[in-house]
């Protein structure tokens, strides 16, 4: 393992990360990762653990990982969208050309009332935007 460990690592848990400060240089030069803080995404909440106090370099660091969070989150959620968008061509493609009458009873209620959901949102978003554009 490289000795250039980070100063701080953050284990990430379903709505932040439980912060550990990183320590090699005890005596038998093991790693010992330190907890001191558990971080909320989403509310912006930074609870140090036990009795801690943080410093300011701890919180700085907290900082900047939640705001580089908070990007990949964003982008990954992009992402998420644009694979639906494939998903759908692939559906697409599979009820025209392989689905059978049994497998398209069995799915064609259910892609229908979420298709519907979906645009109803789409449309009613996109003329919030428009009439916010003039």
């Amino acid at each position: 393992m490289s000795s250039d460990l980070p100063p701080y690592y953050f284990r990430v848990r379903e709505n932040g990360a439980a912060v550990f400060r990183v320590d090699t240089q005890n005596r038998q030069r093991r790693i010992e990762m330190d907890q001191i803080a558990v971080v909320n995404i989403r509310n912006g909440d930074v609870k140090p653990q036990g009795d801690r106090t943080l410093t300011d370099e701890d919180k700085a660091e907290i900082d900047r990982w939640m705001t580089a969070r908070r990007e990949v989150i964003a982008q990954r959620d992009i992402d998420d969208i644009l694979r639906a968008v494939d998903y759908l061509n692939l559906t697409t493609q599979w009820a025209q050309s392989k689905a059978t009458d049994t497998q398209l009873e069995e799915v064609t209620d259910a892609l229908l009332m979420a298709m519907h959901d979906l645009r109803s949102v789409l449309v009613r978003k996109k003329a919030d935007r428009l009439q916010k554009g003039d």
